[in-house]
């Protein structure tokens, strides 16, 4: 199977996946204390870019499960996690208002690149 195809058929997969409501209840409970810390330590601009990163990187990891018993999963999930504290910390924030439909394209860009890259290491271990 092709990468695109693959690729593809994964996110029709990842569309399909719903948040029960309680679920979505602990998110906000545990995105408090997050901004809270953030505020305390007067890096509140990190806070929101923190979170979406987290978002994305865990739903990733839902949608790859399968893969857990892999180490290559593992480390190109390190690298992933450890590219995207650099641009987290390196960039500069803003903590004026940015609209939704920017965030969310952001993050749906970062979560195909993931999806692909995974995909791409996918195809290559097979070998």
């Amino acid at each position: 199977m092709s990468l695109t195809v693959n690729v593809r058929n994964e996110i029709k997969a990842a569309q399909r996946l719903r948040l029960p409501w309680w679920g979505v209840l602990l998110i906000m409970i545990g995105a408090v204390p997050s901004y809270w810390l953030f505020d305390h330590f007067g890096r509140l601009s990190l806070a929101l870019p923190t979170l979406n990163c987290i978002a994305v990187l865990g739903f990733i990891l839902v949608l790859k499960w399968k893969l857990r018993w892999h180490a290559w999963f593992w480390i190109a999930m390190a690298v992933i996690g450890a590219v995207h504290a650099l641009l987290i910390w390196y960039i500069p924030w803003t903590t004026k208002w940015v609209p939704a439909l920017a965030i969310a394209a952001i993050d749906s860009a970062d979560f195909c690149v993931i999806l692909w890259a995974l995909s791409a290491i996918a195809a290559l271990m097979e070998d």
